[in-house]
């Protein structure tokens, strides 16, 4: 494995773009770009770009967050009234 080959992380399936390889301990790490975490080598295999998919972390301003809080609250109203016209008791 070299720096832009692309693996598979096999307990989660996680794949990565591979940014470096470090030998320390006579282990072989492997750093996935994915989550910017080195892996042991031996818990790894080979990939292929198709199975990439690159993750993006996003920090939400408070003014997102507020409003993903609006939106559930607004869904589960929403629930609320469905479920009110499905149970016997209408509540």
């Amino acid at each position: 494995m070299k720096a832009g080959d692309y693996a598979r992380y096999r307990n989660t399936g996680t794949v990565g773009k591979v940014m470096d390889v470090t030998v320390e301990g006579g282990v072989t790490w492997v750093l996935l770009d994915t989550y910017d975490l080195y892996y042991d080598a031996s818990a790894l295999e080979l990939s292929g770009p198709e199975q990439y998919r690159k993750v993006v972390f996003k920090e939400k301003t408070l003014e997102e967050s507020l409003e993903e809080v609006e939106r559930l609250k607004e869904s589960l109203e929403e629930a609320e009234k469905t479920i009110g016209r499905i149970t016997p008791s209408g509540t």
